[in-house]
């Protein structure tokens, strides 16, 4: 039983009251941890899923299964007396793609489908809408100072740009509408389930095979994923009449060298680095067309998240060495 709500909003006596949210993309990796927080923290979650054979939901939680996410998803039922929406699914990086113009897939999942969920919550009466975009609006790298939620948006890739894309419907709909919208970007995301690049760096790192990563100077931001849902609950929870667009990650920034020490560390192995200077990587990595994954390896990528830190009043609680050390121990059990 939801608790009654002000006429501005859905808090009374500054406490924020058990509510009805419906989280997309929660069978995903960050979803799963989400739901979990959510459904402990007292709301009611409704959590829809492409599949109908999703398992192991918290209590509280009642499955949606939607199929494929698209302009035409009908979300009667999930949003029906739902007081928030938190915007998880998304198409993300594909490596090897296998349609001829990917930049349409990408809109039609991630800009499309958001705007249509976006404009249905704003009828339905939803309140606040969070939407977790990347920063890879901002762009891929950092050269002279971190990424700010102020920055003029440079993505490069199709996800980037489309999440770009997404993040102006949306605003757009919440300036027409009672809708209130907070985006959160975060950088690469780790943590119990990770999957893609970081896991196969755990798997390279604990076989202790050579890497050539010995001799990386660059900074990089990332985000522990309980840290990251920390971040999603604050934006839901927040008593003020609080939009806008702002920037997530731990609370320190580290070099790929640094990463594969600590990984190791966590892991329990020591680690085998070779100092290989880092335009020599850049060379060999356009020699096989694997300049991108290289740049990515050896870029900056930092982010500013103060604004962040004082409009949330949010702050990581779980550092960088904590959140290795419990991916770690999730990878050992596997």
């Amino acid at each position: 039983m939801r608790e009654e709500k002000r006429d501005d909003g859905f808090f009374k006596n500054e406490k924020w009251c058990r509510v009805r949210v419906l989280v997309t993309g929660a069978n995903g990796f960050v979803g799963q941890h989400l739901i979990t927080q959510l459904a402990s923290a007292g709301h009611a979650v409704v959590a829809t899923a492409r599949r109908p054979d999703v398992t192991g939901l918290p209590d509280n939680t009642d499955l949606f299964n939607i199929g494929e996410l698209s302009a035409a998803t009908d979300w009667r039922y999930g949003l029906e007396g739902a007081d928030a929406v938190v915007h998880l699914a998304a198409r993300t990086h594909v490596i090897a793609e296998a349609v001829a113009d990917p930049m349409v897939l990408y809109r039609r999942i991630n800009v499309e489908a958001t705007q249509h969920l976006a404009a249905c919550a704003a009828a339905a009466g939803v309140r606040r809408f969070v939407f977790v975009s990347s920063i890879k609006v901002n762009g891929e790298e950092t050269v002279s100072r971190p990424f700010t939620s102020e920055d003029i948006p440079a993505p490069i890739d199709p996800y980037g740009k489309t999440k770009m894309e997404a993040e102006a419907e949306l605003t757009r709909i919440c300036n027409d509408s009672a809708m209130t919208s907070i985006i959160l970007r975060p950088p690469l995301v780790y943590g119990e389930g990770v999957k893609g690049n970081f896991f196969k760096l755990m798997q390279a790192i604990a076989k202790q095979r050579w890497l050539p990563l010995g001799a990386i100077s660059n900074q990089r931001s990332f985000i522990y994923v309980e840290n990251l849902v920390g971040a999603i609950q604050r934006a839901l929870e927040n008593s003020d009449d609080l939009s806008g667009t702002y920037l997530v990650r731990d609370g320190e920034d580290l070099s790929t060298t640094e990463l594969c020490q600590r990984l190791a560390q966590a892991i329990g192995v020591t680690p085998r680095l070779i100092p290989t200077p880092t335009p020599l990587l850049r060379l060999a990595g356009s020699l096989v067309r694997k300049g991108t994954a290289i740049s990515r390896l050896t870029g900056s990528l930092q982010i500013d998240d103060t604004s962040t830190r004082n409009a949330l009043q949010w702050r990581p609680g779980v550092d960088v060495d904590q959140g290795l050390a419990l991916t770690a121990a999730w990878y050992r059990s596997l």
